[in-house]
This record gives C-alpha cells, sequence and structure tokens, in this order.
C-alpha cells in the first residue's frame, strides 16, 4: 500500500468514525446491553475495516459495511462460550459438590447384565460377549465368525431381546 493510499483510508476511516461512530455504539449497546462490550465491539469493527481496506478491499457504502461487520462482531460474541470465574462462583454461593452415585448404580447394573450373558443360549452368548465384554464392532465379529454381518446384528437383535427378558425376570425376583 503506498503512502497516498494509506492517508486516503485514514481519512475514509477517520470520516466513518466521525458520522458512524455514535449510531454504531448504540446499536451494539442495544444488542449486548453492556456499555463496555459495545464500546469494544464497535473499536473492533473500525480495526477490521481498516484492515480490509489494507488489504485492497473496496468498499460501496460504507455505513452497510460497518454495520454489516458489527453485526458479525455481536454473533460471534454471543457464540462465544462464556467462561465464569470459580472465585466469582464460589462467591455468590456456588458450592460444587460431586455425586458418584449415578454412575456407580450404573456401573453395577452393567456387570449384572454382563452376568446375565451367561444364561443365554450359546450362539447369542458368543456375540453377545465378543459385543459388549471385547467391543468389537458388527463387522469384526462377523470376520471373528465367518457370519455375515446381517446374521450378527439379528443374533444380536435376538440376544438382547432375551437380555432384556432375563434382566426382568432378575428385578422381579429381587423386589
Amino acid at each position: 500500500m503506498t503512502p497516498a493510499q494509506q492517508v486516503q483510508c485514514q481519512t475514509t476511516l477517520t470520516r466513518a468514525h466521525k458520522e458512524f461512530g455514535k449510531s454504531l455504539n448504540s446499536y451494539a449497546f442495544s444488542k449486548v446491553h453492556d456499555s463496555s462490550t459495545s464500546e469494544d465491539l464497535v473499536q473492533d469493527t473500525f480495526i477490521k475495516t481498516w484492515g480490509y481496506l489494507v488489504k485492497g478491499g473496496k468498499i460501496d457504502v460504507m455505513k452497510a459495511f460497518l454495520y454489516h461487520v458489527l453485526n458479525n462482531l455481536i454473533v460471534d460474541k454471543y457464540r462465544k462460550h462464556k467462561t465464569a470465574s470459580l472465585d466469582t462462583m464460589l462467591e455468590k454461593g456456588f458450592e460444587p459438590s460431586v455425586d458418584h452415585s449415578e454412575r456407580l448404580f450404573n456401573t453395577l447394573e452393567g456387570k449384572a447384565v454382563v452376568l446375565l450373558i451367561r444364561h443365554l443360549p450359546e450362539k447369542y452368548q458368543r456375540v453377545m460377549k465378543m459385543r459388549y465384554e471385547q467391543d468389537l464392532s458388527l463387522k469384526e465379529i462377523s470376520a471373528v465368525t465367518g457370519q455375515t454381518r446381517n446374521t450378527v446384528a439379528v443374533q444380536m437383535h435376538r440376544g438382547l431381546r432375551q437380555l432384556k427378558g432375563l434382566y426382568r425376570e432378575a428385578e422381579q425376583a429381587v423386589i
């Protein structure tokens, strides 16, 4: 960029700031409801516009361009994950607690179901063990057993149906 072009960009941006700065700021404030954030967004708008001009970009309508950039920055602001300081949260009364009871319950229930697999017929027992104990995919199970994926999927489905029945029976026996 030549010095003459740089001076032209500076005057264009200075004129735009004088003409549209206040209206951009009030627009940003109406969207984010925080004066310091809205001022930062407007500043970022002009910085991005400057960068665009320096790269040789052409702007036909300055006001429309500025509002477009500002809208994109506002959207980006809302999309960002808002983080809160743990100290701030503790001051407001937040007390973190750890509850592992559901995880423990799921683990115990899973172990009980794995034990019930032993009560299935052999052909279902074999594929169920491979799937849930060894964590093999249907493709891997079909390669090991020499059966088609469809056959393995049918055996899995039927085995699960029988396993659910066994689980319900075991649950009723406990109650």
